[in-house]
């Protein structure tokens, strides 16, 4: 009988980008009407707007979702990781992101070259979340080398209780959805 594996870690997303811990809530994630499963391919035309995601907990917990992308600006050489694709803390247990406060505005995925790891990571706040100002600069200043365990660590955040990731890749340009 085969052992089973961890998606996370056999798609590295434990280790890049956070450290091993124990799934301890549900939560589900779709682009329009696909569920993302972990390592899924999604086009970048069908995540242009923000997944759905939902949190299954108790009303009274909060939560903070970050999205990153830990091969940016491509998979062999990633100078950029991770690049900050959205922020939001104070979400509602039971609840969505729509109803916690977004520091970083969703950005969608646009790959330029290879196949990307987009991780999305839940972590439960033991408190409320004083919503970070975005630093002072473009946006590139404010997404580029985000560190999610960095984050975690300023924030008292402790280790994530949900992750999952997809794989998405730059679609050629008669594919792309208008």
């Amino acid at each position: 009988m085969a052992a089973h594996v961890d998606p996370l870690v056999v798609g590295r997303v434990i280790g890049d980008v956070v450290d091993m811990f124990v799934p301890t809530m549900p939560v589900s994630v779709r682009f329009g009407t696909k569920d993302l499963t972990n390592g899924c391919e999604i086009k970048p035309s069908l995540a242009a707007a923000a997944p759905m995601v939902q949190i299954a907990s108790r009303l009274g917990d909060l939560f903070t979702l970050v999205m990153t992308d830990p091969d940016a600006p491509s998979p062999s050489e990633p100078t950029m990781k991770e690049w900050l694709h959205w922020l939001v803390v104070n979400i509602p247990g039971g609840s969505d992101p729509s109803q916690g406060q977004e520091v970083v505005p969703y950005m969608a995925p646009q790959p330029p070259l290879g196949i990307h790891r987009y991780v999305l990571v839940v972590y439960q706040q033991k408190a409320r979340v004083a919503a970070p100002a975005p630093g002072p600069g473009p946006d590139a200043a404010v997404r580029a080398r985000f560190s999610t365990r960095a984050f975690a660590g300023r924030h008292d955040l402790g280790l994530p209780v949900a992750a999952m990731y997809f794989n998405a890749q730059r679609e050629p340009a008669s594919r792309r959805r208008r």
